[in-house]
């Protein structure tokens, strides 16, 4: 599905630019879609953002069981 969603973008942007060629296509429609696609991206930074945060967090305290295990083992 992504794969498909790439190639319809691809398109899209190709018949946009052979009208930008064309002098058929404002400078208002561009910038609007520049903006709508500045903000997905902001948006998917701060959701991946927070996930990686949460990850560490993961990651943190297995380290730290993986510690205690490895003190609790080492003195057997």
């Amino acid at each position: 599905m992504l794969d498909f969603l790439k190639k319809i973008t691809e398109w899209i942007l190709q018949k946009e630019e052979e009208l930008a060629k064309d002098c058929k296509i404002s400078i208002e429609d561009i910038d609007k879609q520049i903006e709508r696609v500045k903000e997905k991206k902001a948006e998917l930074e701060k959701g991946c953002k927070e996930n990686i945060q949460e990850l560490d967090k993961i990651l943190g305290r297995l380290e730290s069981i993986k510690n205690i295990e490895l003190v609790k083992c080492e003195r057997r």
